[in-house]
């Protein structure tokens, strides 16, 4: 999980804070550097480091804090505030074009995830903005980069426009005419990349800038490269003008240091952060959330948003009025599980639940095998099996498992498993279950 390690050595430099009644200047400047250490440890550019370190200090050693009745809060307040400011204090959007279509042009190193982070970016956009993307294939130098841009927009039924290896400038002006004609509103250039940059990539990028007038230039970076992330943000910006940032792989970063620095040198914000490898694992970067997590605050809002996506508020009200009348099935239950799995692994989940303890979850998620073998036994079922598993006798059974590849063992644990969940249900009082499910107008966020 990102900042894992960063969060872990800050919350130990704040217990001890909170563990003292009246802070004295000492105590400060004792947590100041240890809150130091954590930082470069997390690999955060020195410069920026020793830049955050001073204004916390500066402000943490004010006559607020030291004479407050709870210091220890305030100092972590100042933290949390200057964390945010670090990362760019608010959320940054995509500038979308007056006049359409709107193009964005994706840049960056070799082996930063550009041509993946294309596709989802063009799916949240349309997902999210009702835009109408069309991708296209301007690096023809890496092999097999225009069958992967295909093989994505195919995934994601979003077009791909290539010319093959013709010249990415006139591939680039081609492709606006081109969605224009096609009415896509939103044109996303999946540019060339190097192992470094030289001056012949960054030659090519200008012309195509300077031939298609992108509303929107993004640096896609990897942010498990660290500091390396964070020169090669500097290095693009300063050659060509950069509007922000997708840090991609910040779920497999522990420490998290390239998101802390990369506003901080480059001055322009992180606007999506890659939070995995499927398809969909892309999001906004909300830096007050981000500082939260940190700090172990939780981010119970994204919880809320990925719960909002995975459950639908029909489907959901509809399982309240199942569980009250006990008609509860176990297609149901298996719609359910499926849900919740489509949240991510519960590591991720209890990094956004305030006070919960992510580290003991890690790695923990909804066991694959398992849901498997669930999915096998329920669609094994007949319809009236699935409705009313009362009549599973011991012969239904052995056909199950034949049909499902499983044995009965896990046909009876399945069934114990269900009539846990439905014997828990009804011990539950009628006004609480529609608010757990989604009814009265709210949306259930596990909906089980």
């Amino acid at each position: 999980m990102a900042f894992e390690s960063l969060s872990e050595k800050l919350n130990a430099a704040f217990k001890k804070l909170r563990g003292k009644g009246r802070l004295k200047e000492a105590d400060i400047k004792e947590a100041m550097r240890e809150v130091r250490l954590a930082l470069l440890e997390a690999d955060v550019g020195f410069k920026v480091v020793r830049d955050f370190i001073n204004t916390v200090s500066e402000r943490s050693l004010g006559k607020d804090v030291l004479e407050s009745l709870t210091p220890a809060q305030m100092v972590i307040k100042i933290v949390n505030e200057e964390l945010c400011a670090l990362m760019g204090a608010s959320s940054a959007k995509i500038e979308i074009s007056s006049k359409p279509p709107t193009i964005i042009m994706l840049i960056g190193l070799q082996g930063a995830g550009k041509t993946t982070n294309a596709a989802k970016l063009a799916a949240y956009m349309r997902k999210h903005n009702s835009k109408n993307p069309l991708l296209v294939a301007c690096d023809i130098y890496r092999p097999a980069a225009i069958e992967q841009l295909k093989t994505v927009g195919k995934q994601l039924d979003i077009p791909v426009f290539d010319m093959g290896t013709a010249n990415p400038v006139d591939i680039a002006k081609a492709s606006i005419t081109h969605a224009n004609k096609q009415g896509n509103d939103l044109v996303l250039l999946d540019t060339a990349g190097r192992l470094h940059i030289d001056d012949e990539l960054v030659d090519e990028l200008k012309k195509i800038k300077s031939a298609v007038n992108p509303a929107e230039i993004l640096l896609v970076v990897d942010a498990m490269t660290g500091q390396d992330a964070v020169n090669a943000a500097s290095a693009f910006n300063d050659a060509l003008g950069i509007d922000g940032v997708i840090l991609t792989k910040l779920d497999g970063d522990a420490r998290g240091g390239a998101a802390l620095s990369v506003r901080a040198v480059t001055g322009k914000p992180i606007k999506f952060s890659g939070t995995g490898e499927k398809l969909d694992q892309i999001e906004p970067f909300h830096p007050d959330r981000m500082a939260s997590r940190i700090l172990g605050m939780g981010d119970v809002l994204t919880l809320i948003e990925k719960a909002e996506q995975a459950f639908d508020e029909k489907k959901a009200s509809e399982m309240a009025e199942k569980l009250m009348k006990n008609k509860f099935t176990l297609s149901d239950f298996y719609e359910q599980l499926t849900q919740v799995k489509s949240m991510g692994g519960l590591s991720d989940i209890a990094g956004m639940l305030p006070g919960i303890d992510a580290k003991a979850l890690a790695g923990a998620s909804v066991d694959e095998s398992v849901m498997s073998k669930t999915e096998a036994i329920i669609l094994s079922m007949t319809q009236q099996e699935r409705n009313d598993p009362s009549v599973l006798n011991s012969s239904r059974k052995k056909r199950i498992a034949a049909g499902s590849g499983t044995a009965v063992v896990d046909i009876n644990r399945l069934l114990k498993q269900f009539e846990a969940m439905q014997l828990m249900t009804k011990q539950m009082t009628k006004g609480k279950l529609p608010a757990m499910f989604g009814g009265k107008g709210r949306k259930g966020m596990f909906g089980m």
